[in-house]
């Protein structure tokens, strides 16, 4: 169900919301988020194919990230996700914050990092934000065909 298809299939149908919550719920592993996102009314955008590079992790073994992790931990789940990448997965897309201009990578930092190492620099993201002039100014940037 947590997949780049299934995530496309629910975005088709207007449901891109949903998807979000029911995911952090169960394969994301990320409630508190979930919880979060739910405190306000929010827009959401995708899933984008977005170069990596616009982009930056929060969350790793390195002291300045915002989300400090264990270094053993995070390079072991990494290389697991390498693998299933290899394997051709089909890989959820990463969640990020839009706030005037810039980008905070929410969830996915894992999973970023995995697409980095195996030498791919886009894939697919998940946009939200909570205040609609950076909706329509997110919109106006990045969704005009």
């Amino acid at each position: 169900m947590f997949t780049l298809t299934s995530t496309l299939q629910y975005a088709e149908a207007g449901r891109i919301e949903e998807w979000v919550h029911l995911f952090l719920n169960d394969e994301g592993n990320n409630v508190p988020f979930s919880e979060g996102l739910k405190l306000e009314k929010r827009y959401y955008f995708g899933p984008l194919k977005f170069k990596l590079d616009m982009f930056a992790r929060c969350c790793g073994p390195e002291p300045n990230n915002k989300y400090v992790v264990d270094g053993e931990g995070f390079e072991k789940h990494v290389s697991e996700l390498q693998k299933r990448i290899k394997d051709g997965w089909d890989m959820p897309p990463l969640i990020v914050n839009y706030f005037n201009g810039t980008f905070e990578l929410n969830d996915g930092n894992h999973r970023y990092e995995a697409l980095k190492r195996s030498g791919i620099d886009e894939y697919f993201f998940i946009v939200w934000t909570t205040d609609k002039p950076d909706a329509i100014n997110f919109s106006k940037e990045f969704c005009q065909m």
